[in-house]
This record gives C-alpha cells, sequence and structure tokens, in this order.
C-alpha cells in the first residue's frame, strides 16, 4: 500500500510543472475584428501548445469601459486611435507595447435584396431614405468615422433624425441587411461578409483613416504573452490572414 502512495504522489509531482504552464490569454477586441481574430487565435494556439486565446468582443468604447472597470484583460485590440490613447492616457494600457496592425475602409451600404435609390452619399437625403444606421458616437468607433465623413460633406445635420445608432459595427450590419434601415455604414471587411444580404455602394472618404492599434493591458499577469500575442499580429502569416479577410497594411 505504502509503495502504492509514493507512486502516485511522484506522478503526481511529476505532472504539477504541466499544470502550472498552462496560460489564458484573454483578448479584448473591436467586433469588426471577430472572425479573422477567431482564425489568428486558433493559430496562435497552434504554436503556443500550453496558451488559450479567450476573446471578448465588442465596440472599442464598450471594451476600454470594462478595462478602466478592471475586466481581466491582458491585450487590446481597438478599430481606432482614440480610444487606445485614452486608455494610454487613464493609465489602463501600455502605451510602449502600442502597435498598429491594420486598416480598413468606411463604407455605405443598402440592403440587397430591395431596390434602392441610394447610389451615392448625397442620395441619403431623398424621402425614400428614412432610416440610417449608424455606431454611437461615445462608443463605436465606425460611428465617430461616419460622423467626420458627413460633416465633411455637409450632410450630418440634415440627416441626423433619420439615424438609429447601433452598439456596435455588427448591429449596423445586421440593421441594414434585415431591412430595418434603408442604409448604414459599416467596414468593407463587415459588408463583404454578407454579400447577399447588403450591397456597398460607395467607398466613403473625409474621415481619418482607419486603423487598428494593438496594445498590453497594464494590470496583466500575462504580459510576455501578450506581447507574444502582439507579435505575431504583425508578423507576415497573421498579415496573410488580415488580408484575406479584407484587412490592408496600417
Amino acid at each position: 500500500m505504502k509503495r502504492l502512495l509514493y507512486f502516485l504522489f511522484a506522478v503526481l509531482l511529476i505532472s504539477l510543472p504541466s499544470f502550472s504552464w498552462a496560460q489564458f490569454l484573454t483578448v479584448s477586441a473591436a467586433a469588426s475584428l471577430t472572425d479573422a481574430f477567431k482564425e489568428l487565435g486558433v493559430k496562435f494556439e497552434a504554436a503556443h501548445p500550453d496558451v488559450t486565446v479567450r476573446f471578448n468582443f465588442a465596440a472599442s468604447g464598450v471594451l476600454l469601459q470594462q478595462i478602466r472597470q478592471g475586466a481581466p484583460v491582458d491585450v487590446f485590440a481597438s478599430a481606432d486611435e482614440p480610444t487606445v490613447s485614452r486608455g494610454i492616457e487613464a493609465g489602463v494600457l501600455d502605451g510602449s507595447t502600442r502597435r498598429d496592425f491594420a486598416a480598413n475602409a468606411l463604407v455605405l451600404i443598402v440592403p440587397a435584396g430591395q431596390a434602392s435609390s441610394v447610389k451615392r452619399l448625397s442620395d441619403l437625403s431623398t424621402p425614400e431614405v428614412r432610416r440610417i444606421a449608424i455606431g454611437k458616437i461615445p462608443t463605436v468607433p465606425v460611428g465617430r468615422y461616419t460622423q467626420e465623413a458627413l460633416e465633411g460633406a455637409k450632410l450630418w445635420t440634415p440627416l441626423e433624425p433619420k439615424f438609429v445608432q447601433a452598439d456596435s459595427v455588427r448591429q449596423v450590419l445586421d440593421y441594414v441587411a434585415r431591412g430595418e434601415a434603408e442604409a448604414g455604414f459599416v467596414y468593407r471587411t463587415d459588408a463583404v461578409l454578407m454579400p447577399n444580404d447588403v450591397r456597398i455602394v460607395e467607398v466613403v472618404s473625409g474621415h481619418t483613416p482607419v486603423t487598428y492599434p494593438v496594445v498590453t493591458v497594464s494590470a496583466s499577469r500575462e504580459q510576455a504573452t501578450a506581447k507574444a500575442f502582439i507579435d505575431y499580429l504583425v508578423s507576415p502569416p497573421a498579415q496573410a490572414i488580415l488580408k484575406r479577410y479584407g484587412f490592408s497594411q496600417s
């Protein structure tokens, strides 16, 4: 009996190091990164067998609020620069690890299965367009890009009564895809995911370039792994995956 107990104890001691090396990496990322990051997470785990990547996808501003409130996050990837800058200024993000890893384009979309009078930005002023889906300005970067573009075109104030504000760029996409809005503003990478439901009318200009910065969270206990994930995002294999999903290099 004693020999059996010694044997079991020895097995336990041998197995302990493997448990101690198990790591979870929590990545909070902009909603527009959902599909690409799910694939990138699988590839990163394959190269780091002791790491499990957990994702939290939402609007960039919402994710920063969660981090500021103490959410246990290791890496933050935003769809805009100002959100990351606010986090760095607040001390919750480590500015020394900040990297830009992707870029995108703002597009105007309409439902694919319906006849639409919208051929260009100026057509949004016509009576046929009653609802225009946009991201919420305080928390959803695509909403701020939209505001910049429409203000530059002198259309923001005239169109404001038509706006239906969404909690994320994916919600904007859903509103238009379901025909609950006659038009909406999303990223090109989101629009191409639903070619049978939405149609791109115009690539919109007149706004700040859409770039994606990534940074480690200051309170992260997995700093080394978090930095390794950021390094992976800017590597050629990861960039090839992002390109396949429609992102361009920043």
